[in-house]
This record gives C-alpha cells, structure tokens and sequence, in this order.
C-alpha cells in the first residue's frame, strides 16, 4: 500500500491490483479442479429412439343444428332427440381413441331443454370434444 509523504498532497496515481490478483488466483483455482473434469469423458446412457406410429387422421365432425321449431339435425339429416345418445355412442365406438367433434349451432329462438337433451346425451356418450358454434 502506498503511502504518500507528509509534505505531497497531490493525487494518488497508484492502481490498486490487490482484488485483481485475488480474482484472478481464484479463477486460476477453478480452472485448475475443472480441467481435469472436462479432458475425461463421461459415460452417459441415452434412450434407444423407438418407432413412433403416426398419427391418424381425425374423423369428420359431426355437425348438430337445434333451429327455431326445436328440430335436431345431425350432419343435415332431420333425427329424434331421444336417439342421439344411441347415435353419438356408435360414432365414438367406430372411432376407437379418436373421438369426433360434436358442433352444435343452435338457433336463439329454441328451448332450452332441447339444448339440455343434447348436451346430457353427449355427456353419456362420452363425447369429449364439444364445441358451440354460431349458426
């Protein structure tokens, strides 16, 4: 450490290299233990890539329309509510792991419980994919 004398007041122009050193002693250190880590090779055992089935194309959507007089069409052909759940069952059974989308647009001038009746019937058919659209 430098000291200046009693008689010089001027600037100090001195630099110190202390905490240079140290930092620089202590990535030499670090550089030191790590070499010998990154000159050895590590065994690693990586998965074995599988075959990967692609996947199949989804099927049509089925299209339901609940319009004003409370009539249900499925994909533009005129059905009964009481055989949708029957109907929505054999669509899920024929597609195995891919169910299709049920759209259903409905008119606001139909009752509720029509709209009701669909929807417990896709609940019990298991249709997983539902999606409300605007007619």
């Amino acid at each position: 450490m430098a000291f200046s004398a009693a008689g010089n007041s001027g600037p100090l122009a001195d630099i110190n290299v202390t905490p240079l050193v140290d930092v620089m002693l202590v990535l030499l250190i670090i550089f030191i233990v790590t070499a010998p880590m990154v000159s050895m090779p590590i065994p690693v055992n990586l998965p074995r890539p599988t075959t990967v089935v692609p996947p199949t194309a989804p099927p049509p959507p089925i299209e339901l329309r609940v319009d004003a007089s409370n009539q249900v069409s499925w994909n533009g052909q005129m059905v009964a509510v009481s055989s949708l759940q029957q109907r929505m069952q054999d669509a899920a059974q024929a597609n195995t792991g891919n169910v299709p989308e049920l759209r259903i647009a409905t008119d606001p001038n139909a009752e509720y419980d029509v709209m009701a009746k669909v929807l417990a019937a896709a609940n019990n058919a298991h249709m997983e994919k539902i999606a409300f659209v605007n007619p």
